[in-house]
């Protein structure tokens, strides 16, 4: 979804989205995952042009979902909270928050899809950091991840042709000789590409991948960033 009227969300679909993404399951029902929701216009006016993506402007309502850590030792005691701390910084814990944040923001999106909203997920939001850190007051062992805006649709956008099964599922071990399947999907991505409405292009699913991960990618940053939260990732 890119184009969104510009109609606010009601309350009561906010709530129902939020309801959703509350019932996913999380590990040991830790629930590692906090949602802020953003109605500043000027925020999403910036938060749309870090992340370059203009849909942030025109959506109903902005959903931050958030790997949240620290809402655990609200009642922790001072010694406790050491000993807590310690074993949180663990990278399994950071990972547990993350796969949990995850299926709360599908659970999320496919309400809002069900209420007949359009959304897109932006994982591009993370490029207003360290601004975005202090927008959203968030305490140490809380980290953004990922954005969901969620709107009336003001299109239908064309589907994105998927990996075909046989290189996604397998049964009883993995797969390794995937080049026949990868090429298939490059040439049917090509296809796709070629002839869609908008912002055609010459590429394919290896070409795109390929072209990202040879390049010099700035992402230091992003380790350094969550370390600084309180996360060793030991």
């Amino acid at each position: 979804m890119r184009k969104f009227k510009k109609q606010p969300l009601t309350h009561a679909q906010i709530n129902a989205i939020i309801h959703a993404a509350q019932q996913a399951p999380s590990s040991a029902n830790m629930q590692p995952y906090s949602i802020i929701g953003i109605t500043d216009p000027d925020r999403k006016k910036e938060l749309a042009r870090r992340s370059e993506n203009p849909p942030i402007v025109e959506c109903g309502y902005l959903f931050i979902f958030c790997a949240d850590l620290y809402r655990l030792m609200e009642t922790a005691s001072e010694e406790e909270r050491v000993k807590m701390k310690s074993n949180l910084s663990f990278n399994y814990f950071y990972q547990m928050a993350l796969v949990s944040s995850s299926i709360a923001l599908q659970n999320a999106n496919l309400a809002a899809e069900s209420l007949g909203l359009g959304s897109v997920i932006i994982a591009g939001v993370t490029r207003a950091l360290p601004q975005l850190e202090r927008w959203l007051e968030l305490p140490e062992l809380v980290i953004p991840i990922v954005g969901l805006a969620v709107g009336v649709p003001d299109q239908i956008p064309e589907q994105k042709p998927r990996l075909p099964q046989q290189a996604v599922f397998f049964e009883d071990h993995y797969t390794k000789d995937l080049k026949a399947d990868v090429e298939e999907y490059d040439r049917e991505t090509m296809r796709y590409y070629t002839t869609r409405s908008s912002n055609s292009q010459k590429a394919s699913w290896s070409g795109k991948n390929k072209k990202m991960l040879t390049a010099d990618l700035p992402l230091d940053f992003w380790t350094d960033y969550v370390r600084g939260k309180g996360l060793d990732l030991r």
